[in-house]
């Protein structure tokens, strides 16, 4: 769980500190920049596990072509920052598995990743665009006192106690460098006290340490359970951090009977997802009649959460085809007729997804969602609100089997979500200009509301009321519209009554404002 980020020069995000509960709304225009803080959260989890340069160019440009490395960098003109910096706060799990299953154990599950990047020009044909360098690198662990200063949002000891572990007081990660010697800079990374994955109990083993200026990779990406289980387990909480872009075409697809079971980041596999919960879920032990019954509980849970946003549902399925080994996404709607997940709307194809992944507690992480809204009518967006709410860990609760340490962060524009969104949920993006060594530039700036968990942290900044008020009340006055007119436009529309101006419509805007501020 991703708890805090700190990141400078990383395109438009500047000198930004932002804190993340277990549910997050990040508000704004188009173009202000929220796309950019979920670049920076991929590009941070394509290093956990990929080359510098590689992480780099899985960072998509807007026309979704792979990225010039120099292009990740804050530009002002024709001038590039030559660093970019990251500093994470994150709870990790308490144990694990590496790539060579080998199990590992935390000694401390509060923790900080700090990593400093620099642009490289190099003269050779065979880097015509530069490379990468690790200025620094660290990992540390992050006591209960000062988890107590850090972790703001409201929650409950049961859930801290079920998270937090500490049998280790020393470094991660950490770098050297002697005065003046860039040349020499060295990433150390230190053995776990006890090591072989056990995570505690012996004596600290020894420290493997690598020439900063030539690591391809993060030194926390090679890490293993034997060596160095904690930094592996940062690793894997970092690899689950992940953007689900659900795509209406992957989420139509049938599935083959040896498909994966997992939902892909873009809705791939929902079939298959869908029907292992429902037949093989914790099911090692229970007779056919008892997975049966199993099953149709699972189906209903999921045909329950989707009449939230259609009423016209009776039951969700999956059609299991023998002869072609296919399995089918079906919805029977109250007058029996079964509609294939081809003939579904987008919206509710979206809705199922979201709907499938709560049930099934075999995903963890950090998922970040854009623009959630998108194809739910007005009337359901308090529905899938809810949804997305439920994904995330309950602070109320330990967190176990039935509760898994999940977190969900969302960009919108929509004044309808902003509305209902819980208020200390809502950080609002924003352009600010920044003067600079000269330089006159904007960076996006994230607020949030006055009387909030947030403003315990004497540098946040305050929402303006009159910025949040162009949220709530997004339609534009006549007065404005005949400013907007009088711009140097030859032509002049005729002008026409709007739908918001009808005076049998007036006395039900109020009315109407309310419902939704209740709901």
């Amino acid at each position: 769980m991703l708890t805090r980020l700190k990141v400078s020069g990383f395109k438009n995000l500047m000198d930004v500190d932002i804190r993340f509960s277990p549910f997050t709304c990040i508000a704004g225009a188009n173009g202000v920049g929220k796309s950019n803080l979920f670049d920076a959260i991929q590009f941070l989890s394509a290093l956990s596990d990929r080359s510098l340069i590689e992480a780099a160019r899985s960072i998509r440009d807007e026309g979704g072509r792979s990225t010039d490395v120099r292009s990740l960098f804050h530009r002002v003109g024709d001038d590039y920052d030559t660093e970019m910096s990251f500093e994470a706060e994150m709870i990790i799990s308490s144990h694990g598995i590496d790539d060579l299953g080998q199990e590992a154990k935390a000694s401390s599950t509060f923790l900080r990743y700090t990593l400093i990047i620099a642009y490289r020009p190099e003269q050779n044909f065979l880097k015509p665009l530069g490379t990468l360098e690790i200025i620094k690198e660290e990992l540390i662990r992050i006591n209960k006192l000062e988890l107590a200063e850090n972790l703001l949002f409201q929650h409950t000891e049961e859930w801290i106690d079920s998270l937090f572990i500490r049998r280790s007081r020393g470094e991660y990660i950490s770098t050297e460098q002697e005065e003046n010697d860039n040349n020499n800079r060295k990433i150390r990374v230190h053995q776990d006290s006890g090591s072989s994955g056990r995570g505690g109990g012996g004596a600290v083993g020894k420290t493997r340490r690598f020439l900063a200026k030539t690591l391809p990779r993060t030194a926390l990406s090679e890490s293993n359970a034997v060596e160095s289980p904690t930094v592996l387990l940062a690793k894997r909480e970092m690899q689950s951090w992940r953007i689900l872009q659900l795509e209406p075409a992957s989420l139509r697809k049938p599935d083959a009977f040896m498909s994966d079971s997992v939902l892909g980041m873009d809705g791939s596999h929902l079939p298959a997802t869908l029907y292992r919960l429902a037949m093989f879920n914790d099911q090692e032990n229970l007779s056919q009649e008892s997975i049966d019954d199993t099953g149709e509980q699972v189906y209903s849970q999921v045909a329950n959460t989707l009449a939230e946003l259609i009423n016209d549902v009776k039951s969700v399925s999956i059609d299991r085809d023998e002869k072609r080994q296919l399995l089918t996404l079906m919805v029977q709607g109250r007058d029996g007729t079964f509609h294939p997940a081809r003939a579904l709307s987008d919206g509710t194809l979206r809705f199922l997804a979201l709907a499938v992944l709560n049930l099934d507690h075999e995903t963890q992480g950090l998922l970040c969602l854009e623009e959630p809204e998108n194809g739910i009518h007005p009337e359901r967006i308090p529905a899938i609100l809810k949804l997305l709410q439920s994904i995330a860990t309950d602070v109320n609760e330990p967190v176990d089997i039935d509760n898994p340490l999940r977190q969900v962060i969302i960009n919108t524009h929509s004044p309808a979500v902003v509305l209902q969104v819980p208020d200390d949920s809502l950080v609002i993006a924003e352009l600010k200009e920044i003067v600079n060594n000269r330089k006159r530039y904007k960076g996006v700036r994230f607020s949030c509301l006055d009387g909030t968990w947030r403003t315990q942290d004497e540098t946040t900044n305050i929402v303006a009321k009159g910025r949040l008020l162009g949220y709530l009340n997004p339609v534009a006055s006549n007065e404005e519209i005949d400013s907007y007119s009088n711009g140097s436009s030859k032509i002049k529309p005729k002008k026409r009554s709007r739908v918001v101006d009808r005076p049998d419509i007036q006395p039900y805007i109020t009315g109407f404002m309310e419902a939704i501020l209740e709901s």
